[in-house]
């Protein structure tokens, strides 16, 4: 009886220990399985798809790309002179208009005559004078040159009437110098324009005095007709400058302040013949033919110069370009359709594109677009890309 009880334990200890190891490995299995997949699948089931920035895309393109350097300068006419009176008188009229295109001879103003023509007057009276007395003297000397032949008068007589004869001309000479400063005078009350151009304020009135040393103007005349551009490069453009200049006519291109308006084309002139070292600048002076005036003598421009072109750059749109701490870089789009950044270079721009130096070759697609949702890898999704410069004339 005994027996019995201590063998049934025995099989109760032998089931209790099975089942125990039983327990043991599936919970070692449970645990594994969690250590291993279960993070993983918990993660993928809670985890949603990522969806797909709408982007906007272009493709790198290649075309020929001009080669600019521009500077900042100034107009100027290409004659400028102020009107002034070259006698002292009275401002008698005004017979320009301000703003009023005048040409070479015209009539700008008078002064009072009177005083100037008397004195022309008188110079002629003298002249008269001394031709009469010339005249006497002269008679005077052809009969002393006939007396003192026959011993009735001395050639001491001969020779003093000879001296008045050759004073007589010399007066006369100086005479008729007196007629043309006078007659000088006299025109110089009549003010002509010297040029073509146009007319600009009065500065002043009919009735008041002016001077021939007077510092102001009666008005100031400019010649626009053509203009001048007279800019600043940066030295280091120099050598480029040069060499285009040795090539032929270098073309320069005036804009207005803003940089956005083309205002008028013309041809380089000249190179300064010395650096500001100061500034480490260069002056270059351009003439434009200035048909229909919109440069302005004093307006502000800004020069570009036409160096030469790129053949077959490598072009984006300049609104791809970001700047991030490694620096500049563009979004790419991959096969995969996701997004990756590309590290650049860039070579200059033209118009609204960049020329890329570096990091791409053409036929990319990138993006122009919402670069603000981007990271890497993440899918976008964007509608047909046209290619960057395609259809571009200039």
């Amino acid at each position: 009886m005994i027996a019995r009880v201590e063998h049934r334990t025995s099989r109760g200890r032998r089931g209790f220990l099975m089942a125990t190891c039983l327990a043991l490995l599936a919970g070692g299995g449970a645990l594994y399985w969690y250590a291993t997949q279960g993070p993983e699948a918990a993660r993928a089931a809670r985890a949603p798809a990522r969806t797909a920035v709408p982007v906007s895309v272009a493709i790198v393109g290649r075309q020929d790309v001009p080669t600019y350097v521009t500077g900042l300068g100034t107009v100027q006419a290409s004659f400028t002179v102020g009107i002034h009176s070259q006698v002292d008188g009275k401002l008698q009229e005004v017979l320009f208009t301000e703003g009023q295109h005048v040409k070479k001879g015209d009539v700008l103003a008078k002064i009072d005559p009177r005083l100037f023509q008397a004195a022309l007057d008188q110079a002629n009276a003298k002249k008269a004078q001394d031709e009469a007395q010339l005249i006497s003297a002269s008679k005077d000397l052809a009969r002393s040159k006939t007396l003192v032949l026959s011993n009735v008068t001395s050639q001491q007589i001969v020779d003093q009437q000879q001296g008045k004869v050759d004073q007589l001309k010399a007066a006369i000479d100086a005479d008729e110098a007196m007629i043309q400063t006078a007659q000088t005078q006299l025109e110089y009350t009549t003010i002509t324009a010297p040029s073509d151009g146009r007319m600009g304020v009065r500065l002043v009135d009919p009735g008041n005095i002016v001077h021939a040393n007077d510092q102001g103007s009666i008005a100031t005349l400019t010649l626009t007709q053509p203009s001048a551009v007279l800019f600043t490069l940066p030295a280091r453009a120099l050598d480029d400058v040069r060499d285009a200049m040795a090539r032929g006519p270098v073309e320069v291109t005036a804009f207005d302040q803003d940089n956005r308006r083309a205002l008028a084309t013309g041809k380089l002139l000249l190179v300064d013949n010395i650096i500001d070292q100061a500034s480490a600048t260069i002056r270059c002076k351009a003439m434009f033919p200035n048909e229909d005036e919109r440069l302005w003598p004093g307006q502000f421009v800004n020069a570009r110069v036409l160096l030469g072109t790129q053949a077959n750059a490598v072009v984006i749109p300049t609104g791809a370009v970001q700047r991030g701490p490694q620096g500049l870089f563009v979004w790419t789009v991959t096969d995969k359709q996701r997004a990756e950044p590309r590290p650049i270079q860039v070579g200059g721009a033209y118009g609204d594109l960049t020329v890329i130096a570096s990091g791409l070759t053409g036929g990319e697609r990138i993006v122009t677009a919402g670069h603000y949702k981007l990271q890497r890898d993440v899918p976008v999704t964007y509608t047909s890309p046209q290619i960057a410069g395609a259809g571009r004339n200039s």
